[in-house]
């Protein structure tokens, strides 16, 4: 049954694009201002709805979720005339007399799969883009998510055009069904293994891919700093971010031999301000998707390279999919906790005996999503950006290049690849049709056959660019 109500829902949305629905002004704005109305009216089931998902605090549900659409939302409502409007290029003597510009237009019908651990934001943030750049979309939530899942269906069928914007429900039959059809882009954020899953069904069709996944952001915390400010933000990222089931968490922490047990002190002394003495108890920590994602962080804890070195934290409560924030010192590069992404509230450390050398730890493993240097050495700082390759960086703080709508988010290698956010989800979403006018007034006999020696001269000089000699060739083509 999967199938059949794919297939007929992916029908429905081409007939609703291919009569020019979508693509109108007035349409688009009025969808946005959909989701305007949905923030404004029903941000507290929102809340609720993430708090039964994830037990998300509601700081969290108002400043990572809700506050991250009405953001996108506004913007694109601003700038959405800005956006459409063509872009003008400039052209050269090569197509002389002519005019040149980049006609933004749809790709027609889009495929939005989303993720559990940022259940709104992930889902409607690329919405709004697809709308925003005359799309008709098919929203597949996550069925880890059920009651965010739920509410998303009964508000975008309420407040939204539903023969061009739909969301379907379901798990892996569904999402299966909705991939085994022809979309024109699809916009999948999770892991890498479903995302490989993703690529190879588009393939079938040759449909472009975003795919937003994650890997092991590094966090490297260099002496000489305000290491106090700094163990906040990397909490603030880490624990105070979904408890760690973030992709642009940081993963793993590399300082120095000489300066690893000041930042163990600090960041286990704030810890304690943030969380309290029992941080399970804490309404400021979201518990844990589920038991099998519970289980899993377990196993890492319970390694015997990982069990006798935990410094801070470790104690769990599976009956409430509660696991305190942890610190781990020591954990061997051969250690489950290091050969796999955690997303989870864990975060070893990793020690060198120079700052420099965190360059080939980082290196060695596979380009991560987000890479954070925490340091007032500008020179370090230069290199960090010169040698290490990531989806994004920040200086000096964790995760919050995510909610800057001017800059780009996405992925590079097995972190994903494509990205979105702000002016960048509407490209990400519109096809740039280049468009060339010429008038027929001028129309040099060079291009055309037969091609003599002074037509040759003409076109060399024209591609070279060389006004004395274009202008020569002129005199002897004629």
């Amino acid at each position: 049954m999967a199938a059949v109500e794919a297939e007929a829902a992916v029908r429905e949305l081409r007939d609703t694009y291919a009569a020019g629905k979508t693509k109108s002004f007035e349409w688009r704005i009025s969808q946005l201002k959909a989701i305007q109305q949905i923030l404004t009216l029903h941000s507290e089931e929102i809340i609720g709805a993430l708090r039964s998902d994830l037990k998300k605090p509601e700081f969290e549900a108002v400043i990572h979720e809700i506050s991250v659409v009405s953001a996108s939302c506004k913007l694109a409502l601003k700038e959405l005339h800005r956006w459409m409007k063509p872009q003008k290029v400039k052209t050269t003597l090569i197509t002389f007399p002519s005019s040149a510009k980049i006609v933004s237009e749809p790709f027609g019908v889009v495929l939005v799969i989303s993720a559990w651990n940022f259940p709104f934001a992930l889902s409607v943030d690329p919405v709004i883009g697809a709308i925003a750049a005359g799309n008709a979309v098919v929203l597949k939530p996550s069925e880890n998510a059920p009651a965010t899942s739920s509410l998303l269906a009964k508000l975008v069928g309420k407040y939204m055009d539903a023969s061009a914007v739909k969301v379907v429900e379901g798990a892996v039959p569904q999402t299966t069904a909705l991939l085994d059809q022809k979309w024109d882009k699809i916009l999948y954020t999770g892991g890498s293994a479903v995302g490989r899953i993703v690529l190879t069904a588009a393939a079938k069709h040759l449909t472009p891919v975003i795919l937003e996944l994650g890997g092991k952001c590094p966090a490297v915390v260099d002496s000489k700093i305000n290491l106090k400010v700094a163990a906040r933000r990397i909490i603030a990222g880490k624990w105070g971010c979904n408890n760690g089931q973030a992709c642009i968490s940081p993963d793993y922490l590399i300082t120095t031999k000489d300066f690893v047990s000041e930042v163990v002190n600090i960041l286990s002394a704030e810890l304690e301000k943030f969380f309290g003495e029992e941080p399970l108890q804490s309404k400021e920590l979201s518990s844990i998707v589920n038991s099998h994602h519970f289980n899993r962080l377990v196993k890492l804890l319970d390694d015997d390279e990982v069990s006798g070195k935990i410094v801070c934290g470790g104690e769990r409560d599976k009956s409430n999919l509660k696991i305190a924030p942890t610190i781990i010192l020591g954990a061997s590069k051969d250690s489950l906790v290091m050969k796999e992404e955690i997303f989870g509230p864990i975060l070893p450390i990793i020690t060198v005996d120079k700052i420099e050398e965190c360059f080939g730890v980082i290196n060695a493993m596979e380009k991560p999503l987000a890479a954070y240097l925490f340091t007032n050495d500008k020179k370090l700082e230069e290199k960090f950006v010169r040698s290490v390759s990531a989806g994004g960086m920040i200086i000096n703080d964790t995760i919050l290049h995510f909610l800057e709508a001017g800059i780009p988010f996405g992925g590079i290698g097995e972190s994903g690849m494509g990205a979105y956010h702000g002016k960048f989800s509407f490209d990400a979403f519109s096809h740039k049709k280049p468009l060339l006018k010429r008038s027929f007034a001028i129309d040099i006999s060079a291009r055309y056959p037969p091609y003599t020696p002074g037509k040759r001269r003409f076109l060399r000089a024209v591609v070279q660019g060389t006004l004395f000699d274009i202008l020569r060739s002129l005199a002897t083509c004629w």
